[in-house]
Parts: C-alpha cells; structure tokens; sequence
C-alpha cells in the first residue's frame, strides 16, 4: 500500500483524476492512470507551467480558457467553433494549442478526455470570430501532426436541441416547461408532438440558448429519476431526420389526457364542487403519481388579517416537487383551519398546474 501511495501522490502533481484498479485479493494486477503516456504527461505539465496556462477538467473534457480568469470577453457568435478528429491519443495541449493559435487567438478548447489520461481522439477549439474557424479549417484539416497521422478539421454543428421520448400525455407545454425548469437551464423553446414508439405517449423537442446549455441539460436529465409523472423516458440528440420532419410539419400532434372519469360534466357538478385536496387525491391514484405529502410553512400575518405561507409537495412517482407561496385570510382561523385551509389552496394551484382547472 505504500507503494500505491507514491504512485498517487506523484500523478497528483501533473493534475490528472487519480483511480487505482489495485485489488488486495488479486495480488500483481496493477493499473496506474499515471503510468500511461507519462512522457508526454511531463511535458504537457512542463509547458502550462512555463506559459503559466490553466487546465481545468470537467466531466470527461479538459478545457483551456484563452482570456485570464476575470477577464469579461462577450462569448463568440454561432460557427466560430471547429471540430477536430483524428488526434493520436498520446497528444496533449501543449502540441494542439500553439497549432491552433497559428490562425487566430482561441477564445477556448476544449479536449475529451479517458479515465486514463489518454485524449479520446477529438476535441473542438472556438474561436473569436467566424474568419478565424475558416482559416482553421482550410488551413489545418488534413494537417500531418505526427509522421503518418493527419487531423480532421471541419465546422462543429454546435448541437443545441435535446428530444425527450416517452413523456406522459397529461404533461402540456406549461407543465413541461415547469418541470424542466426545474432541472435544467437556458431552454429556449419547447414543442410537443407524438411520440411514433408508444401509444399515448408524447415527445418533446427542446432547444437550448447554446450547445454548453444543452449537453449540461442533457447529462442532467440521463443521471436524474429517469421519470416524470411516473413514467420513464429517454434523452437523445435531435437527429438530422426528426429535425427535418419537424421543420416540415409531419409530425403528429401531441396526445391530450382526457381521462374518462374526469370528462367535462364530473368536473363541473361533482368533482371541483368539493375539496380539491379530496379531488387530488383521487386524480394521484389515477394516475399512479402516490399520494402528495405537503409540507407548509406560515411566514407570518399581514395587514388586514391576511397570513403568508410557502409550501412544498411531493408526490413518489413525480421527479419534480410543487412549490411556491400564497396567502391566506387566517384572522378569524384556528392553527387546524388555517392548516387545512392552506392545503385546500396548494392543491389548487397543482390542479391548475395539471391542467385540470383552467389558469
């Protein structure tokens, strides 16, 4: 073990995420990350240290930033990034960056990274305006970086829309858009249509202010719950295909929830006639959501007899909480009543929220 130790703390210094595949009961099998290309490791080491440069790793990319930290650049317009392939894994960025500099000064690069410190074959470089991502492509691609390996450099898609499959049909656009906000960032629009692998079930179509915006969304939405309302769904890139198909309006509209024991005429003469957290209830075991749990908390009287309280519900098989504030004429009220009757109001605004009283 205090070898394993010497090894860590030796790769420590150079910066790279540390994972030791030592087993006691399988004595003699030992992988170290840092023992993998270590020459080129020193060097890559060696030249942020002399050109006082800063890596910084995160989720499977090591990104370099071309202004110093605290300085404000405004962000460069769509097609300033280029996509480079077919980089011999054993190459850093202390032979891609001063090469990509060559045509213009980088706003960032970005270079995908192995658990054991080898490149995965392909990183992408934005530059500051769309001048200098052409004269990187026309330029570099093809470019002999090693003897016998040439690069491929070409204009980066830039990818910003996510397409979520297997959505429950109860969810609207309003709602959607709720919950996801929840979740996610930066979501520019949403479009609903029908989902063509399960009956009754929806799609959703999100596009993102940027493709950063998008691929966080992205990672977001595949280590959540995995479920809204229930139900399961899956996270992919829009493909070429359903963008087109989109864009030229073949795809079918989305599915609506009317279930049958809440038509128009149940909601109007016996439903909403009594409690909404009894009619919630209800809609929770319809819908196999689990019953709601709520936790509300009163901030105090107003004027005129008027009490604040925040509340929070969660339901077992919804991923995402209801919350927010309201208030309540509580002058007259005891604890209970003003318990129950703040209860009666949030499960009135879930129900709005669900689409089963009108906003």
């Amino acid at each position: 073990m205090s070898a394993c130790r010497e090894k860590m703390e030796r790769g420590e210094q150079y910066g790279w995420i540390m994972r030791s595949c030592v087993q006691e009961d399988l004595p003699g099998e030992e992988v170290w990350i840092t023992s993998v290309n270590r020459q080129n490791k020193e060097a890559l080491s060696q030249w942020t240290k002399e050109n006082n440069v800063i890596l910084q790793q995160i989720n499977g990319q090591r990104i370099y930033r071309g202004y110093p930290a605290g300085f404000v650049v405004e962000a460069p317009p769509f097609g300033t990034e280029v996509y480079i392939c077919s980089i011999p894994q054993e190459i850093y960025e202390d032979k891609l960056i001063p090469l990509f500099e060559t045509v213009g000064r980088l706003f960032e690069f970005r270079l995908m990274m192995t658990f054991s410190g080898l490149n995965r074959g392909f990183a992408y470089a934005r530059y500051l305006t769309k001048r200098q991502a052409g004269l990187a492509i026309c330029r570099l691609n093809g470019y002999e970086i090693q003897i016998g390996c040439k690069i491929l450099v070409c204009r980066s898609t830039e990818k910003c829309e996510l397409v979520i499959d297997g959505l429950p049909c109860i969810l609207d656009q309003s709602a959607l858009t709720s919950a996801l906000c929840e979740i996610t960032a930066g979501i520019e629009t949403i479009s609903l249509f029908a989902s063509h692998l399960a009956d009754m079930k929806n799609i959703a179509i999100l596009k993102y202010n940027s493709h950063k915006e998008a691929a966080l969304a992205k990672k977001s939405l595949c280590e959540g719950s995995r479920l809204l309302y229930g139900c399961p769904f899956s996270v992919d890139w829009l493909k070429p295909q359903m963008k087109q198909k989109m864009q030229s309006g073949t795809l079918r509209q989305p599915h609506v929830y009317r279930p049958e024991k809440w038509s128009s005429s149940v909601r109007q003469d016996k439903a909403f006639a009594g409690s909404c957290v009894y009619t919630l209830h209800i809609i929770c075991e319809q819908m196999k959501l689990g019953q709601p749990s709520y936790q509300i908390q009163f901030l105090g009287p107003g004027s005129c007899g008027w009490i604040r309280f925040s509340y929070v519900v969660t339901m077992p098989n919804h991923s995402v909480p209801f919350s927010g504030s309201d208030w309540l004429v509580g002058e007259y009220l005891t604890p209970g009543e003003e318990y129950q009757n703040a209860k009666e109001k949030v499960a009135l605004q879930i129900l709005k929220k669900l689409g089963f009283i009108p906003g």
